[in-house]
């Protein structure tokens, strides 16, 4: 195996790309994904290569999320570029894997989260096994779900779109495919047979028919309860509906939102919405990368990375509470960018 942190290779007929920070829990980085699409663009005509996988070594993640340590490094320092790079590169690598003209597979164990999904959301096959883990926990850190993340959430069923992207619940293998966000289970003992038959035919159509994962989910019997609380556009709200409601599932996610990043959640609501009035890939790219753009100078993202991955002390002090987040800083983070920040130079 190579020591690159992504392994791109042609094997028999099909473009590999493996994530390779095992350590890491194969967080992604800028290299990575500008290495994802160096691979993507030398494959898209090459006949030689029917199909892609997407995999990655080690047991306990797909792609664990984004590595920001850099971002965060020089966002401390005032210098807010390098962040602003990084997504707008990451998000033009995942719009290729949306509109990719040849199948793409991801297999995807352990934890499958933020950058993760990015890659591995948007693939046209996406395989889930026993130990898989999928969410969008970026409200925890002062972010959105982002990496396209807003368009699989506007097109879960009904309102637990919403609810996915304010409270970063984890979702198993039936949950995943509940919502949207995956499209096959495969038992993992079967996965490296799989990509063998992949690998030797380019046949998309050898892939392992549908299987029921071993555990239930959830969320299609709390659809009801999630429905009723998450369908207001109005942070407050639905802030409210679960302090009236009393239930196990209702306490317990309000445990979850007051940690969060209040002007985040807020901002994800919208976001949510804004992209299911235009259920597209680059719709959604574009309507993230107005809030990442200003995480780092505007936001909480600096606090957020500080309290929950840099001193670990859980602790983040957002420049808002839930009862103080004035309208228009919420407004400000999704304003339009100027053409210098378009994420793509040709016309969609």
């Amino acid at each position: 195996m190579s020591d690159a942190t992504m392994i791109a290779r042609i094997e028999g007929r099909a473009g590999r790309l493996t994530f390779n920070r095992e350590s890491a829990l194969n967080a992604l980085d800028h290299d990575m994904a500008l290495a994802i699409e160096a691979a993507l663009d030398a494959w898209r005509n090459d006949a030689a290569v029917d199909l892609i996988i997407i995999d990655a070594r080690g047991d306990r993640a797909f792609c664990a999320g984004g590595d920001i340590a850099a971002v965060y490094r020089a966002g401390i320092a005032g210098d807010y570029a390098p962040g602003r790079d990084f997504w707008r590169d990451e998000y033009r690598m995942n719009a290729k894997i949306a509109e990719y003209p040849k199948p793409i597979v991801a297999f995807m164990q352990g934890f499958v989260m933020g950058g993760g999904v990015g890659v591995g959301g948007h693939a046209s096959h996406r395989i889930v096994g026993e130990s898989t883990q999928v969410s969008m926990p970026e409200s925890g850190i002062g972010l959105i779900p982002d990496v396209g993340g807003t368009l699989l959430l506007a097109r879960a069923p009904g309102h637990v779109g919403e609810y996915l992207g304010l409270t970063g619940t984890r979702m198993g293998a039936a949950d995943a495919l509940y919502a949207g966000f995956a499209d096959l289970f495969v038992p993992e003992t079967e996965w490296e047979a799989a990509k063998a038959r992949l690998i030797e035919t380019g046949k998309i159509d050898t892939l392992p028919d549908a299987r029921t994962p071993p555990e239930h989910g959830t969320l299609e019997r709390l659809r009801p309860e999630i429905d009723r609380i998450f369908w207001s556009d109005d942070l407050d709200a639905i802030m409210a509906a679960l302090e009236t409601s009393g239930s196990e599932f209702t306490t317990r996610t309000l445990k979850t939102m007051y940690r969060n990043s209040p002007l985040s959640m807020a901002a994800t609501l919208r976001l949510v919405r804004m992209t299911r009035a235009k259920p597209t890939i680059r719709a959604a790219l574009e309507h993230e990368f107005r809030f990442t753009w200003r995480a780092a100078e505007l936001g909480d993202f600096l606090e957020g990375v500080r309290a929950q991955i840099i001193d670990k002390d859980r602790n983040p002090h957002w420049k808002h509470t839930l009862t103080n987040l004035p309208e228009a800083e919420v407004i400000q983070m999704l304003e339009p960018l100027g053409p210098d920040w378009a994420i793509w130079e040709e016309t969609p």
